[in-house]
């Protein structure tokens, strides 16, 4: 197959079925492949990925991390986030939000969450079959998230609708509509909120934000807004597909589910590779602020690159038989969380969750089938996981 044979959208329902076969493909004919289906470059090798990740100068974040169709300004959709700012900004706003999400902090939630987790499973049938992601997956990040922030539990089933209809929007179907209305009534809703803190402090991430300082300044009204918005989507989505996505690969490897819940200290190091191995977050966009030559194409200052983190995690140059799911690996390269300055602020709260949710899982369901076909995709181009997956 030639370059010029190839085509790559990530809005294709096919592709997001099965995206690996493609990517090989990108990987072997065509590293710097232009998608006219989503206006945008695709690097899909994994020195690439992690080159353009660490070269913020280069590969600009302010202009939107999504690939959008021609007109559409992502900056013009949403309030200032952390994830799509530059430095120097970029830079005062991670030093303040860092202040708020602490390692201590988070170290701080693993017996609430293991509580959570014991909670959950409680209400699941030992036997017969019931639906991971609505009873299991979803609740649980979408519980820690509002617990962190300070916000009443009986408003997450709100945010998690708000959550997968933002996910689910996809522009290029025209659906984008529904997206901008989840995220109107999330920041209608923080704002209320934010006020509240404001005049009556608590111990809670939301106070914490609402009192950062970082050389005598505060995040800005839109920027608080912006980070909770992100917080809400990154911190909850990430963390509900990386265990419906561990669910499946766990139910077709199960020799490596035995050897888990025979060893649980194994667990840190299958979470690596069950990030490596199918990624919540397939891919994230940049903006070229120069032309960069690459792979005999010259990508224009002003184009869009889409760096899949999906593909580079099956790049067989940087991980020997990438297709091999292996929970003894240890892919210390994988870039599940992206690298560089926008590395994930959440990556530490969600490998927590995960490990938690995978021993009580293993542990008190030590075996367990998937319905695969029966399963509802989420059809997001960024995203990889399940709005739906039967189990039992």
């Amino acid at each position: 197959m030639t370059s010029q044979q190839l085509t790559y959208s990530p809005f294709d329902p096919t592709v997001m079925e099965d995206p690996y076969p493609v990517y090989r493909q990108l990987r072997d004919h065509a590293p710097a492949h232009w998608s006219p289906e989503a206006s945008t470059w695709v690097l899909s090798r994994h020195e690439d990925v992690s080159a353009a990740l660490a070269d913020p100068t280069t590969y600009s974040s302010a202009s939107g991390i999504f690939p959008t169709p021609p007109g559409v300004d992502m900056t013009e959709l949403f309030l200032p986030m952390l994830i799509m700012s530059d430095p120097p900004r970029h830079t005062q706003l991670r030093q303040l939000v860092s202040k708020a999400f602490t390692p201590r902090r988070i170290a701080g939630l693993e017996g609430h969450i293991q509580t959570l987790v014991d909670d959950l499973l409680a209400t699941t049938p030992e036997t017969g079959t019931w639906d991971f992601v609505s009873e299991f997956s979803g609740p649980l990040p979408a519980i820690v998230i509002a617990d962190m922030l300070g916000v009443p539990r009986e408003d997450r089933d709100r945010f998690r609708t708000w959550s997968t209809t933002l996910i689910q929007s996809n522009p290029v179907r025209g659906e984008f509509g529904a997206g901008l209305d989840a995220a109107a009534a999330l920041y209608e809703y923080f704002s209320a909120f934010l006020a509240d803190r404001r005049a009556h402090p608590q111990d809670d991430l939301m106070t914490a934000l609402v009192q950062a300082e970082v050389d005598g300044e505060h995040l800005t009204e839109e920027e608080l807004l912006g980070f909770c918005l992100l917080l809400l989507v990154a911190g909850h989505e990430t963390t509900t597909n990386l265990l419906s996505n561990s669910a499946v690969i766990l139910a077709q490897h199960p020799e490596d589910r035995r050897a888990l819940a025979d060893e649980p200290e194994l667990v840190p190091a299958a979470v690596e590779e069950l990030l490596r191995y199918d990624s919540p977050v397939q891919g994230l966009a940049r903006t070229l602020t120069r032309q960069v030559d690459l792979h005999g194409q010259a990508m224009a200052a002003g184009d869009t690159a889409l760096l899949l983190f999906g593909s580079a995690n099956r790049d067989d140059h940087a991980f020997p038989d990438a297709d091999h799911f292996d929970i003894h690996r240890g892919p210390e390269r994988q870039v599940a969380f992206g690298r560089g300055i926008h590395f994930c602020l959440g990556a530490s709260l969600a490998r927590l969750e995960a490990r938690i949710a995978l021993r009580a899982l293993l542990t008190r369901r030590r075996d367990w089938d998937v319905d695969i076909d029966s399963a509802v995709r989420l059809r997001s181009g960024p995203i990889r996981g399940f709005a739906s997956l039967p189990i039992q």
